[in-house]
């Protein structure tokens, strides 16, 4: 879908009303789900009228949307500030809501994220490139792999198209090679710097060319810079968060592979589509 102009989107949240119908527009379409008529009164409460049958009906019930009390323009906003990466505090002052409430808010937004991504099961192919990173934990002591209190999470990157992030507990050979069959096809070619984890990787049925980073970076197709970038572009942005706890680490670095593998692409109208499509799989945050 076109991205909307900044001028659309404010008509839409400057009234309530239009904010609950856009929403409900792009449920692609909705109906009475007592006598399945598709005409209706518009009522208080993000509630609709059966004008056939008289039932009353929430056509947001059941969404992402239903997780939090906030009014249709006020969620609107909140994904809007999201994709523009604000921050959930100046959110909070923004949309005239507490701090908690706009954490809150992302913190479903993310929930909604990794929810798509759960339902994505394509297999990277071709040329792979597969490193792993350390996030978060005490800075101080040994660093790299060996290093404590750090989220340790592994990385498989398709050349010229996405990358696909897991969190893992250990970096065995065991624990890679089980990560990599997951997601890359038999016969692809995998390149990795020297760590010893990775020498099986022949054995699995690929081509396994590593690069030694204490001699050079790169030798001709031999690289891994692509998937050091991700790194880098998802480091940089977690730092402002100043701190992710362990239990919701996942959400944050699951948006982090999702921001880079449709960077190019209307975050928005990708967010939007997440949250009213997908119902929730059950239980609140």
């Amino acid at each position: 879908m076109v991205g909307m102009d900044f001028i659309g989107f404010a008509k839409i949240i400057s009234d309530e009303d239009r904010s609950f119908e856009f929403l409900c527009r792009r449920l692609g379409g909705f109906c009475c789900p007592g006598c399945g008529c598709r005409e209706f009164y518009v009522m208080s409460r993000r509630r609709l009228r059966c004008k056939k049958c008289r039932r009353d009906f929430r056509p947001l019930g059941g969404s992402w949307f239903s997780f939090l009390n906030l009014s249709c323009s006020q969620w609107l906003s909140l994904v809007k500030l999201f994709e523009l990466s604000v921050s959930a505090r100046k959110a909070a002052e923004q949309l005239g809501v507490s701090y908690n409430t706009a954490l809150r808010g992302f913190d479903v937004i993310r929930r909604a994220i990794v929810n798509e991504l759960a339902g994505d099961d394509k297999v990277l192919k071709g040329e792979i490139e597969a490193d792993e990173a350390y996030f978060g934990g005490k800075r101080k002591g040994k660093r790299g792999r060996g290093s404590r209190n750090k989220n340790i999470v592994f990385g498989i990157l398709e050349r010229d198209d996405r990358v696909c992030v897991t969190i893992i507990k250990d970096v065995s050979a065991e624990t890679l090679m089980r990560e990599t069959v997951k997601k890359v096809r038999r016969g692809s070619i995998v390149y990795t710097d020297r760590w010893r984890g990775y020498d099986a990787l022949v054995f699995y049925g690929y081509k396994h060319l590593n690069i030694d980073h204490a001699q050079r970076f790169r030798q001709g197709r031999v690289y891994i810079n692509g998937i050091e970038g991700f790194w880098s572009f998802a480091k940089e942005r977690m730092t402002k968060y100043h701190g992710v706890s362990k239990d919701k680490f996942l959400y944050y670095i699951k948006e982090m592979e999702w921001r880079y593998n449709n960077r190019d692409k209307d975050l928005f109208n990708l967010l939007i589509d997440y949250m009213t499509t997908k119902k929730t799989p059950g239980g609140r945050t």
